[in-house]
């Protein structure tokens, strides 16, 4: 893993504004993923998670405070600068899936890649590679309609990972979804981290936060506990052991 931070974030506050009312969203928040982590970010809600990863994705800008993505200022990019990225660097999962309903599970992943200027050649093989990774090519040519909810979130992770982001960027990936579903994601989300993707993941779910490197507690939009996290595969008996906490060295 690098030594460089991926992400760094120092400092950064985020205020709405509305009539007269001011909203502080994020207060002083600090923040380093390394090229290669699992970072989880959780808390109660309306403590900033959704906000903070906004900001990590170029969909939003900090009111105050610095941000750095791989070595570079945020602020100083222009507008079209920040769209390439978001469109080649980073790459998104939301809870809601986001799919276009009358394009095909081959479309849907394939449509961010046009936008690119790829041949047709090398979309379809990083379509299909993507589609393979999450075990999705037997469904390629149906509609998300005739998908569960759980396909969907597999090909929402595939338009993600085709795109070779330095970053997946997930926003609640399971909180559509049931036990069973949401485990599968979290396995394939992890399968992608060990090939070498680098994650941030916001998860109300503390068990879901357990399948991070790392831990991150945010609460009135200030980071207010890191936890280093150890996973155990399961044992030689076949029984899992629970992930287990341990406090970071950088706690804050």
């Amino acid at each position: 893993m690098s030594t460089t931070p991926l992400i760094r974030l120092q400092d950064v506050k985020k205020v709405f504004y509305t009539d007269e009312v001011e909203t502080h969203a994020l207060s002083g928040t600090h923040l380093d993923i390394g090229q290669g982590e699992y970072v989880s970010i959780t808390g109660p809600s309306g403590c900033g998670k959704s906000t903070l990863l906004s900001i990590l994705g170029l969909l939003d800008s900090p009111t105050e405070g610095k941000y750095w993505l791989n070595g570079r200022e945020v602020s100083e990019l222009s507008a079209s600068e920040r769209a390439r990225i978001r469109n080649r660097e980073v790459g998104f999962i939301f809870q809601s899936f986001n799919l276009i309903g009358d394009l095909t599970v081959y479309e849907n992943v394939e449509l961010p890649l046009t936008y690119r200027g790829i041949s047709g050649a090398e979309r379809k093989e990083r379509v299909m590679d993507a589609l393979e990774k999450v075990g999705m090519v037997h469904r390629a040519k149906h509609l998300p309609s005739q998908l569960s909810g759980g396909q969907q979130q597999r090909v929402a992770v595939a338009r993600a990972v085709a795109g070779q982001p330095l970053i997946l960027l997930a926003d609640e990936p399971t909180g559509n979804l049931d036990s069973k579903n949401g485990e599968a994601v979290m396995d394939l989300l992890r399968d992608l981290h060990q090939g070498g993707a680098t994650i941030c993941m916001v998860t109300h779910d503390p068990r879901y936060a357990q399948f991070a490197d790392r831990a991150i507690h945010l609460f009135d939009g200030r980071v207010v506990k890191e936890e280093s996290v150890s996973f155990k595969e399961d044992d030689e008996q076949g029984e899992t052991n629970a992930p287990r906490a341990v406090p970071h060295a950088g706690v804050m």
